[in-house]
């Protein structure tokens, strides 16, 4: 087995005030997620004010103290972990202290699931699974925060509708939602999109949909019909227009290819 140690991890909320006692410093990495409302973190003598969407990576030798204020909801993931593999991956690259990352339901899931693997009883905890999920959490925060970096050459708002469309691809969105998520007018938001990415929201989803049916056209049995709805297409015919237009053959043809 790897040498990675957990030593918690799991959701927190707080609605009657909250402030962390110990004030040694850190022994082991700490990730920090804030989901919902505010808090105020001390980070090695610094006064840092965290929102939703805030990510902290902290390092060993950190001093890190919690204060929620009473009467102010706050909502956070967290993770304390330790062990050769996490030394390593925290080394290759440079690690932001803090950072603002979209609340990407993949991210939310694996540390859910991260969570219930460590809330079993040792006998029935599966330690493999743990570490593998530890690796994917860390991998996808980086992914997150490198996203973010100005060195990828788009508005962050463009970042946060990109996630926000490759969720809901197969399951339908209206160009709004999109809007609403990054607080912009859906005119500025459309146009934004276009500008940065060269192709309109619609032609994105639209990519998503179509990966995801050749996948299901590749490995499943599913009837053309059930792939195309369930892909997020309002109907077969229409499938098979944009699918032929894409790959120059009908969805049939492809599949016996």
């Amino acid at each position: 087995m790897e040498d990675t140690h957990i030593r918690f991890c799991g959701f927190s909320y707080h609605t009657k005030g909250y402030h962390s006692q110990d004030t040694a410093p850190l022994t082991r990495y700490l990730f920090r997620l804030q989901t919902e409302g505010t808090s105020k973190i001390t980070l090695n003598g610094e006064v840092l004010l965290f929102k939703k969407g805030d990510l902290l990576l902290a390092q060993p030798g950190d001093t890190y103290e919690l204060k929620i204020e009473e009467n102010q909801d706050s909502g956070d993931y967290h993770l304390s972990v330790d062990g050769d593999w996490i030394e390593n991956w925290w080394q290759g690259s440079f690690k932001p202290t803090v950072s603002n990352i979209y609340l990407d339901e993949r991210i939310l899931a694996l540390w859910r699931h991260l969570t219930l693997e460590k809330r079993r009883p040792l006998t029935e905890e599966n330690k493999e699974l743990s570490i593998h999920l530890v690796k994917a959490l860390c991998l996808t925060l980086e992914r997150a925060v490198n996203e973010n970096e100005a060195s990828l050459n788009r508005p962050f708002s463009v970042t946060r509708m990109l996630r926000f469309i490759e969720e809901h691809a197969t399951i339908g969105f209206k160009v709004e939602e999109v809007a609403t998520e990054t607080g912009l007018s859906v005119s500025r938001a459309v146009h934004l999109f276009k500008e940065t990415t060269g192709k309109t929201m619609i032609e994105y989803a639209q990519e998503i949909r179509l990966s995801a049916a050749v996948d299901q056209m590749k490995y499943t049995s599913m009837t053309l019909e059930s792939i195309a709805e369930k892909c997020g297409f309002s109907s077969y015919p229409y499938f098979h227009r944009v699918f032929k237009r894409k790959y120059g053959i009908a969805p049939g043809e492809y599949r016996e290819h």
